[in-house]
């Protein structure tokens, strides 16, 4: 779930058991002083699907777990890198200071308790004791600083954790246990901004390093430390047999059970599953929903599912240059494409056709907005006419003062994933019978990332992981352009959407709130500034001999608990 969030190095469980819609929860009644705190309705609530034996048999001590993904990360300093590939290996080497729970609380971690300042500019943590870092560095609040500092640092060249931050002014250590973070102006979000793996506290000795070396090797005080890196092979981590300082949703307590995992990176899907078949990986990650079914009727392997929180898989449109400027032509753009047919051929149903920019997971989702823009070409030729390109040329592409009507869609061709390739064949297809032209122009990673940092591009698309509505900040307010980490790619400048994203940013948890980001996921669709294409799934297959496999809230699988069965 890329970013963060996925391309241009851009981009991203507690599970119900059915329903996509926000799930009620209550509110908290105060904010000034917490040690667990209710951030609101589904805001851990990752749709899963299971297994039979996901959770369940002995917990056996040792062996290695052989996990495969599609992707390999260039940085794996959790303050760098957007990917979520980054995010579910450093999960593993770092701690947060809260935790995100499964049932959408925050709650202890690093931190056993923390108040909020009257005016919500000010968080102060208390560390919790007796936590060492894998370089033998113990915490304390210089290291909480020296983490937060480098994720602002222009050095780091962060591309999403410093947009994550918000409004971070700086830190002080008040005492060798205790950390103050003040921020420029009241964030609602920061609490959750602090539980994701992306703002890791990192051992601060290892920050004295050079970046490239943080990048390839960091450090952290989590339950597996880093062990190697062979380049377009593997990440090899090893048990930190120290760990003493689990979350608390987690089922033990203790070292992990297993002595070391090995993320393999294979981007073939059919490599990836015929390895698992075989019995040469144990799990892999990132399966094809083609695959599902035949995943589901193997008895020696096991199926999970986690639907993403965030922004869901989405086309965004440059409304700033070209026919894109022109409102009309954006939603003749968005109502060509038959998301409903498209998405359930390519996927297999195994994930949704996506209504809004936010997935159903995701607090403040906009329900409402469910069922009211479908496919509707004769709507599309209506406003293309509207708009002036009323004639067609001998290819059949519409044409206005001699120019036809043609979109630029750079893409990244190391970064595809998800069959979004097939995916864009298809949206492709559908515009050109409405005599739109797509221009599909695959690049190397360095050539895309020069192109979209220049939004040079009619059409940028992703998707985003957060279990949190501020996510839509990101993708939107003009402030957040991907220099500094946000992913505003096409520079979207509205003062409205501005306005509504600045405030329910520093707005307390409640209804209020809420309806600001329902109001921004309106505008963004009614205004053809995006077109929501699916809600991501993390599909994951894996061998019965393995238990306790699960998902955090923001959909990536977690391996703390996780054991190898007898003879695995």
């Amino acid at each position: 779930m890329q970013t963060p969030n996925d391309q241009v190095a851009l981009t991203h469980a507690s599970a119900r058991a059915a329903g996509r819609g926000p799930r009620t929860a209550p509110r908290p009644a105060a904010l000034l002083s917490a040690a667990v705190l209710l951030i609101g309705p589904a805001a851990a609530a990752c749709g899963s699907e299971a297994g039979t034996d996901s959770g369940s048999g002995p917990a056996v001590a040792g062996g290695t777990l052989r996990y495969a993904v599609e992707t390999e990360p260039s940085c794996i300093d959790p303050q760098v890198s957007p990917l979520d590939v980054a995010a579910l290996i450093d999960r593993n080497i770092f701690d947060s200071l809260v935790e995100l729970a499964p049932d959408g609380t925050i709650k202890p971690w690093l931190a056993e308790r923390w108040e909020i300042s009257d005016d919500r500019t000010a968080y102060t943590f208390h560390l919790r004791s007796g936590v060492t870092f894998h370089d033998g560095t113990v915490l304390d609040a210089a290291a909480v600083k020296a983490t937060l500092d480098h994720a602002v640092d222009p050095k780091t060249k962060s591309q999403y954790a410093v947009g994550l931050i918000g409004p971070y002014a700086g830190s002080d250590v008040v005492d060798p246990s205790t950390v103050r973070v003040r921020l420029s102006r009241p964030y609602t979000p920061i609490l959750q901004a602090l539980s994701t793996a992306y703002l890791g506290i990192q051992s601060p000795e290892s920050l004295k390093r050079d970046n490239t070396e943080v990048c390839g090797s960091p450090v952290g005080s989590g339950p597996f430390s880093f062990a190697g890196w062979t380049k377009k092979q593997r990440i090899d981590l090893t048990r930190n047999d120290k760990y003493a300082w689990g979350p608390s949703s987690a089922k033990h307590t203790g070292a992990a059970y297993l002595d070391a995992i090995s993320i393999q990176f294979i981007q073939e899907d059919s490599v990836r599953v015929g390895s698992l078949t075989s019995g040469q990986l144990d799990a892999v990650g990132g399966i094809s929903p083609s695959r599902v079914a035949a995943l589901k009727a193997n008895n020696k392997l096991q199926y999970l599912k986690a639907e993403a929180p965030g922004g869901v898989y989405a086309v965004h449109l440059n409304s700033n240059r070209g026919p894109l400027a022109d409102q009309r032509v954006r939603t003749a753009l968005q109502r060509s494409i038959n998301l409903d047919q498209l998405v359930s051929s390519v996927y297999f149903d195994q994930y949704s056709r996506a209504w809004s920019p936010l997935s159903p997971t995701t607090p403040g989702y906009a329900k409402a907005l469910e069922n009211t823009w479908r496919h509707d070409p004769q709507l599309a030729d209506r406003l293309l006419d509207e708009a002036g390109w009323n004639a067609k040329d001998a290819d059949g592409y519409r044409v206005k003062d001699g120019k036809r009507l043609t979109l630029a869609w750079p893409f990244g061709a190391q970064l595809l994933r998800e069959q979004r390739d097939t995916l864009a064949q298809g949206i492709t297809a559908d515009a050109k019978k409405v005599g739109i032209e797509i221009n599909r122009e695959g690049l190397d990673t360095g050539s895309y990332t020069k192109r979209v940092m220049a939004a040079d591009a009619d059409l940028w698309d992703a998707s985003t992981v957060r279990a949190e509505p501020d996510i839509l900040r990101t993708l939107f307010d003009s402030e957040q352009l991907p220099a500094k980490g946000g992913m505003n790619v096409l520079k979207v400048n509205d003062p409205q959407l501005d306005e509504w994203l600045r405030h329910a940013a520093g707005s307390p948890f409640g209804d209020a709130r809420d309806a600001e980001y329902v109001q921004v996921q309106k505008y963004a669709v009614e205004q053809g500034l995006v077109i929501p294409v699916y809600t991501p799934s993390y599909l994951l297959g894996a061998s019965k001999s393995l238990h306790g496999l699960s998902f955090e809230p923001t959909g990536y699988p977690l391996f703390y608990d996780v054991s190898k069965g007898k003879g695995a």
